[in-house]
């Protein structure tokens, strides 16, 4: 039976979990047939990814891994496990076959025509389950983190929850955008959306149930480097580059420096 404590843990948990949701509809209601959008939007989750990477995770890691392993060592490690983290995403993409779709919207000289040219995007499709899939990683260790803060202190797990709360939001919109171009479906966009954030409260059970005795700041630490380098990786590799393609030239910037902006304004916050 879990205690009181134990259930105020979960219960911030999966709202903070929950908010991807909430960039979902924040996205809810944008045209298919509307590309500069979409390059807005790819470059802001661009901007996003590697703002979260830079300026929250990676420090984070290290912070735990100098503290667990004396200052030089945990340097070394952070820096080992961040390109770790490229690697890993990277030997995915390339097991991960490209389909060769006659419909792909880079090869269409006409940037808007029918929706159906971005429906067919294989690439926009995979570029969404790979930025879903490293933001559920990002979310597991990060549910982990604000469930064992709850537990030692609940008016300190608060602010915690609000301020991983206001950054799955956008995390939410750099799932849903990509997937619901390439798909067309709000369902489809909107249920991996769901599912990336759910990883926190899944995070949360799995740290109480299994990983509680073993959790150290040295596997803390490796596993939130290795997410800020594959976090880095997508957006360098499939986001930036398909923004480029689908909107005007300075579109994918706009959108990076707004996603950048609005997580910096909600790290200052809390």
């Amino acid at each position: 039976m879990f205690s009181h404590d134990v259930l105020v843990a979960f219960a911030l948990t999966l709202i903070a979990g929950l908010s991807t949701g909430i960039g979902s509809l924040v996205a809810l209601n944008a045209k298919r047939t509307n590309t500069r959008f979409l390059a807005v939007s790819l470059g802001f989750s661009a901007g996003v990814m590697i703002y979260v990477s830079f300026i929250e995770i990676f420090p984070t890691a290290q912070q735990a891994l100098t503290k667990g392993l004396g200052d030089n060592l945990g340097a070394w490690v952070t820096a080992i496990s961040f390109f770790g983290g490229m690697g890993f995403i990277a030997i995915i993409d390339k097991l991960i076959p490209k389909a060769e779709n006659p419909h792909e919207l880079s090869k269409v000289e006409d940037m808007n025509q029918d929706v159906e040219e971005v429906r067919n995007s294989s690439k926009l499709l995979r570029m969404g389950l790979f930025t879903a899939l490293a933001i559920g990683i990002h979310n597991f260790p990060e549910g982990i983190a604000t469930f064992l803060s709850a537990l030692g202190n609940a008016s300190l797990a608060i602010p915690i929850t609000v301020a991983i709360a206001l950054h799955n939001i956008p995390e939410g919109i750099s799932v849903f955008v990509p997937i619901y171009y390439a798909s067309g479906s709000k369902k489809k966009a909107f249920v991996y959306s769901f599912l990336s954030g759910m990883s926190e409260p899944v995070g949360a059970l799995i740290g109480y149930l299994i990983l509680f005795p073993f959790l150290s700041d040295t596997l803390f630490g490796i596993l939130f480097a290795a997410v800020a380098g594959i976090m880095v990786f997508i957006s360098l590799d499939e986001l930036l580059p398909s923004a480029r393609e689908y909107g005007e030239l300075h579109l994918s910037i706009y959108g990076l420096v707004i996603g950048q902006i609005i997580m910096a304004i909600s790290l200052l916050l809390f």
